[in-house]
């Protein structure tokens, strides 16, 4: 009993000694740390004093004042924003430098609730102005209006307590968790269903399974990411306490953003698939090779961006490594300079298309044809199937001849006459290779040349110019055969010889030995009989089936 007197005589000076306590504790202003430690403080269970909690408000009366903090409070705690005093600044001029111009200003949460911050306001810290204007919307937003009678109709057994957590707060969760298997279902089956009309409208009704079933895999992340808002949405209301709202939300935001980065790489894989398509139905093949290059480059990009949020979310500072990955990122730059150049060459050559895949080209000493363009060079494949790696920086600077985009293949020879042909028969010769030329199939009508040019050292020459339509290197060379058939005939046919680098010696008179130049007939009639006739075997004569296009 003696005990029990002691305590009741104790217990009210013990009160007292506390109040006197926390009367004791002013409030500071001074810098963005004190004053939300003054905010939060006063409000704990065992320093509740909401007073001088208000006083972080400016420019209200004491009872707006007090709402208003007690609000602020609740929509942290609903969303788990757990306040790091460590990591708060305790410097009185305290500049916040992002943006456009430097204010005194510190928002705690920049990206999750950039809403309420703190702003320097006659010397001392308050929350903004713009927070307190909009603090009961986002009161509403975190807290909707049924919260409070939910509250009311929930019984007597509802709040009995499992562990630290009440029997209503996990049912809820539980009722919610089932709402969204519903609203997961049918999300899908709409995402879907958008995802293929796109797909439609951009390719024009171009079906593809696969990239239906690409559709399906993305339309899974997108049901889960709206159901995962739904539940950041709802959470709040459950009112679990801040410790346990901030782990669930962490968890959510993780998961959130794994997804995000699932819907994104698929996303990159769907556009790449659908850009294929569409490469597929263009005549450049460079643009089929540009495919992985650009899938490579921006499913790189997702995971870079989407590891640097999830080191965000753990709380490491990503401004500090992304500025460290910039000075690392130049001095790899300075050390690889040729590796840059490449990549450069690379965006030139499909900015400008100076060739196309399957191309026949020629790059200085190497000739050949372009079978792949990458990141950091080309490769040719020469006329002996051997191949050339040509870095991209030095094929950016070489003047390239593009074989490949000639519109016809250029011929050009001379043939060589015996010097004691007859002008008439070299008239007449002349006039049928100009036929032969005309009636090849695969020599232009329109542009030719067949002329008597000139003396060469053992021959007169007639130079044959001729241009074929077929671009493919094998149908040239038929071509080509069957034009110098039909020549050879022809000069057989009229009786002209061909010559062939000599010295003739001429003896006019020989005892009892006639004259050895040949004896030729240059009867006119005969003449275009003669040519008649080799015209129409080489319109009658049929070119070679299944000629290849390439060597």
């Amino acid at each position: 009993m003696k005990k029990l007197r002691l305590l009741f005589l104790f217990f009210p000076l013990l009160l007292s000694a506390q109040e006197q306590l926390l009367d004791t504790v002013k409030v500071n202003l001074s810098n963005p740390n004190a004053t939300l430690n003054t905010h939060l403080y006063f409000l704990q269970p065992d320093s509740y004093q909401p007073n001088k909690s208000a006083k972080t408000i400016y420019g209200l009366e004491n009872k707006k004042a007090i709402r208003k903090a007690i609000k602020i409070k609740q929509i942290l705690d609903g969303k788990g924003l757990f306040v790091d005093f460590t990591k708060v600044p305790i410097n009185s001029n305290y500049v916040d430098s992002i943006g456009v111009t430097a204010v005194s200003r510190y928002i705690m949460f920049p990206d999750r609730m950039p809403e309420i911050y703190l702003e320097k306001i006659e010397g001392k810290w308050y929350y903004s102005r713009e927070t307190i204007t909009k603090i009961d919307a986002i009161y509403n937003s975190v807290f909707p209006w049924y919260i409070d009678n939910f509250q009311e109709i929930i019984p007597v057994f509802g709040h009995k307590k499992i562990g630290s957590i009440e029997i209503w707060q996990i049912l809820g969760f539980i009722i919610l968790l089932i709402l969204n298997i519903f609203i997961y279902i049918i999300v899908k089956k709409i995402a879907f269903s958008i995802l293929q009309r796109i797909h439609k409208s951009v390719l024009k009704n171009i079906s593809n399974k696969d990239i239906d079933n690409e559709l399906k895999k993305l339309a899974h992340p997108i049901a889960l990411l709206i159901c995962i808002n739904i539940i950041e949405l709802f959470i709040p209301s459950l009112q679990f306490s801040i410790t346990f709202n901030k782990w669930i939300f962490l968890a959510l935001n993780i998961v959130e953003t794994v997804f995000w980065i699932y819907v994104f790489l698929k996303l990159v894989k769907v556009v790449m698939r659908m850009y294929s398509e569409f490469t597929e139905n263009t005549h450049s093949r460079l643009d089929d090779q540009l495919v992985p290059i650009l899938n490579n480059f921006f499913t790189g990009l997702v995971i870079v961006i989407g590891v640097f949020k999830l080191l965000n979310l753990f709380g490491v500072d990503t401004t500090t490594l992304i500025a460290g990955a910039t000075i690392g990122g130049l001095a790899f730059a300075l050390a690889s300079q040729d590796t840059v150049k490449n990549l450069i060459g690379t965006i030139m050559i499909f900015l400008d298309k100076p060739f196309h895949i399957d191309d026949w080209i020629e790059a200085g000493e190497v000739v050949g044809t372009v079978e792949r363009v990458g990141f950091r060079s080309t490769r040719v494949r020469a006329a002996d199937t051997s191949v050339y790696q040509i870095p991209n920086s030095k094929l950016s600077e070489i003047v390239i001849n593009n074989k490949g985009l000639r519109l016809y293949r250029r011929y050009n020879t001379n043939l060589g006459l015996r010097y004691d042909t007859p002008p008439e028969l070299i008239e007449a010769f002349v006039n049928g290779v100009r036929k032969i030329v005309i009636e090849h199939p695969e020599t232009r009508s329109d542009s030719y040349n067949v002329e008597f040019t000139g003396f060469g050292d053992s021959a007169l020459l007639i130079m044959v110019n001729v241009y074929f339509k077929s671009l493919a290197w094998g149908v040239e060379q038929s071509s080509k055969h069957r034009l110098h058939i039909a020549i050879i005939k022809l000069a057989a046919e009229l009786g002209v010889e061909f010559a062939f680098p000599s010295t003739t010696v001429t003896i006019e008179q020989f005892p009892d030995k006639s004259n050895l130049s040949p004896k030729y007939n240059t009867d006119k009639a005969r003449l275009e009989s003669s040519i008649s006739k080799v015209i129409s075997e080489f319109k009658n004569d049929k070119p070679p089936e299944n000629i290849p296009e390439n060597l």
